[in-house]
C-alpha cells in the first residue's frame, strides 16, 4: 500500500485507466470531471433524468468502459468529483519541488454556489483531452455551423439533432463517428467530405504498412462505420471540403469544392448545397492550460503542440503526469495505456510490473499511429486563400481577415500582444481557445515573423498560457477558499 494522493483531472479513457491503476498500486484518488458522468467524449452518456433506452451498447469498447467506471467509483479510496472545474494550478515554491496546488470549483458552470477549494496531493495526473480545431471560412460564424465535436455531443449526450440536411467536412477518421452519431440521431447526412487527397492520404496510410497489424481494433471500426454510411447512402469524397456557409440568420447552403494536395480550391469545382447544418473539424488542439500551468515542457510534433512525457508519462514538473490528448492524439486505446502508466507510476507502483511492457507496448503503438495520422491527414498550407476580407477569424469579438493583414502590416503591431490587442482577435469568452492558432499561424504568414516572437522580459505569448484556466465569477475568486471536502460516501452509479 502506497497511502499516495492522487488526483486525476479528465475521466475520459485516459483519465478513468489512470484512476483504476492509482487505486490498484494502493494509492487513494480524487476524480475530478467537469461533467455530470464519466466517460469523456468517446463514452459520452445520456443523462440519468433519460428514460429513453440507452444506446451506449453502440459504442466500440462500452462494455469493458462500463465495468471499469463501476469498479472506480464504487472503489472505497476514491472520491468522484463530478461537476467540478479546475480553474488554476499554484506550482510550489522554488526549492521545493512538487505537484502544484490544484484550485477547483465544485458545482455545475452554469449554476450558483459554486464552492471553492483546494487540494494537496502527492501527485497529480492530468487526462484534460482536446477539442476540435476549426478553421475559418466564409460564413463559419452562421447559426447552424458547428464544430464536428459539438455537434457529436449534442447527438451523444442529448440525442438533440443538430439539423435535418447536415454535411459534414473537415479532414481525419473523426468525421465517420460524427456522421455515425448523427445518422443514428435521426439526421440526414448528404455527404461526408475528407479535403485531402487520395493521393495524400494513401501516402500517408500505407506508409510501414506492417504497423496497422497492431491497430486490428480500428480496422473493425472503419468496417461498421464504412457498412452504415453504405447503409444510409452516404457518399465520403476525398479531396473536397466546404469553402462557404450561406444563409439568411443561419446556414442555409453550403459551398463545397474540389481541392489539391495543398488544399488551394480547384477553379470551376464548386457546388452549392441546401442544407440546414454543417459539421466542421480540421484536427484537434489539446487543452494544454493547465500542463502549462504547471510548468510542463511542450513537444512540437507535425500534427502540433503537445506536453512532453517520459517512458512513465511523467511531465518535466515533478510529481505531475500526463495521459491522452495532450500527449498525442492517437486514439482511445493509446489513452488507456498511457492512463493506466500514468496512474500506477504516480502512486509510486513498482516500475518492473510485467503487465507494464504490454501497457508500454501498446501507448509505443498508439504514438506511432498518431504520427501516421498526422502525415495521412494534415492542413493544407493553401487554405487561406479560402478567406475574404470581411471573414470572421475571431467569432468572439468578430474581427476579420483584414483586420489580421492590417495589423501583419504595420511592423509596430506584429507582436502576437500588441496585434492581440489592435484586432480584439482571442480576447472575447474563449480566450482564443478557438482562434488562437489560426491567428497565430496567419500572424506569422503574413508578417514573415515566427509566430510567438518572444519580448524581452515576458514569457512567450504561447495561446495555452492562462493562469486562470476555467471561468470563474468575481465573487468566486474573492471568496477565500473552503477547507477540502470529506471524501464523499462510493456510490454505484
Amino acid at each position: 500500500m502506497t497511502h499516495r494522493h492522487v488526483v486525476v483531472v479528465g475521466a475520459g479513457p485516459a483519465g478513468l485507466a489512470a484512476a483504476e491503476a492509482a487505486l490498484g498500486a494502493g494509492a487513494r484518488v480524487t476524480l475530478i470531471d467537469s461533467a455530470d458522468r464519466p466517460g469523456g467524449q468517446y463514452h459520452r452518456m445520456l443523462p440519468e433524468a433519460y428514460d429513453a433506452a440507452r444506446p451506449e451498447v453502440l459504442q466500440h469498447g462500452w462494455q469493458a468502459f462500463d465495468r471499469r467506471r463501476r469498479r472506480v467509483l464504487a472503489h472505497s479510496r476514491c472520491a468522484w468529483w463530478s461537476e467540478t472545474s479546475v480553474w488554476a494550478l499554484e506550482r510550489p515554491d522554488p526549492g521545493h519541488p512538487g505537484p502544484p496546488r490544484v484550485h477547483v470549483l465544485r458545482g455545475p458552470a452554469d449554476g450558483g454556489g459554486r464552492r471553492r477549494t483546494t487540494l494537496d496531493p502527492d501527485a497529480l495526473v492530468l487526462a484534460v483531452g482536446a477539442h476540435d480545431r476549426v478553421l475559418p471560412f466564409p460564413g463559419w460564424e452562421l447559426p447552424g455551423v458547428f464544430t464536428a465535436g459539438a455537434a457529436q455531443a449534442l447527438a451523444k449526450g442529448e440525442r438533440v439533432v443538430v439539423g435535418d440536411r447536415v454535411v459534414v467536412a473537415g479532414t481525419g477518421p473523426f468525421l465517420l463517428p460524427v456522421a455515425a452519431s448523427l445518422l443514428e440521431a435521426g439526421s440526414q447526412v448528404l455527404e461526408v467530405l475528407e479535403a485531402n487527397t487520395p493521393r495524400t492520404v494513401a501516402r500517408g496510410w500505407s506508409r510501414r504498412p506492417w504497423e496497422l497489424a497492431a491497430q486490428v481494433g480500428k480496422g473493425g471500426e472503419l468496417a461498421e462505420y464504412t457498412a452504415l454510411l453504405l447503409r444510409h447512402r452516404v457518399p465520403y469524397r476525398l479531396g473536397r471540403t466546404v469553402i462557404e456557409a450561406r444563409g439568411d440568420g443561419r446556414v442555409e447552403e453550403a459551398v463545397t469544392a474540389r481541392l489539391r494536395a495543398d488544399w488551394s480550391v480547384v477553379p470551376g469545382s464548386e457546388h452549392t448545397v441546401a442544407v440546414d447544418a454543417v459539421c466542421v473539424t480540421h484536427g484537434f488542439s489539446p487543452q494544454l492550460e493547465l500542463p502549462v500551468a504547471a510548468g510542463c515542457a511542450l513537444r512540437t510534433t507535425p500534427g502540433g503542440e503537445f506536453v512532453a512525457v517520459d517512458d512513465d508519462q511523467a511531465t518535466s514538473c515533478p510529481g505531475v503526469y500526463a495521459a491522452g490528448e495532450i500527449t498525442g492524439i492517437a486514439g482511445a486505446p493509446a489513452a488507456r495505456a498511457e492512463g493506466a502508466l500514468a496512474g500506477w507510476t504516480a502512486a509510486g507502483g513498482h516500475r518492473g510490473t510485467a503487465a507494464l511492457r504490454a501497457l508500454r507496448r501498446s501507448r509505443d503503438q498508439g504514438r506511432a499511429f498518431a504520427e501516421r495520422l498526422a502525415r495521412a491527414h494534415p492542413i493544407g498550407a493553401a487554405w487561406p486563400a479560402w478567406l475574404r476580407p470581411e471573414t470572421v477569424v475571431c467569432r468572439c469579438e468578430e474581427a476579420d481577415y483584414a483586420s489580421i493583414r492590417r495589423a501583419a502590416a504595420d511592423r509596430a503591431s506584429t507582436a502576437t500582444r500588441v496585434a492581440k490587442l489592435e484586432t480584439r482577435a482571442g480576447l472575447g469568452p474563449c480566450q482564443a481557445r478557438v482562434c488562437g492558432p489560426t491567428v497565430a499561424e496567419l500572424n506569422a504568414r503574413l508578417s514573415d515573423e515566427p509566430a510567438g516572437r518572444p519580448v524581452e522580459g515576458l514569457p512567450a505569448p504561447v495561446p495555452h498560457r492562462r493562469p486562470i484556466a476555467q471561468p470563474i465569477r468575481l465573487g468566486e475568486l474573492a471568496a477565500a477558499p473552503e477547507p477540502p471536502f470529506a471524501d464523499p460516501a462510493p456510490q454505484t452509479p
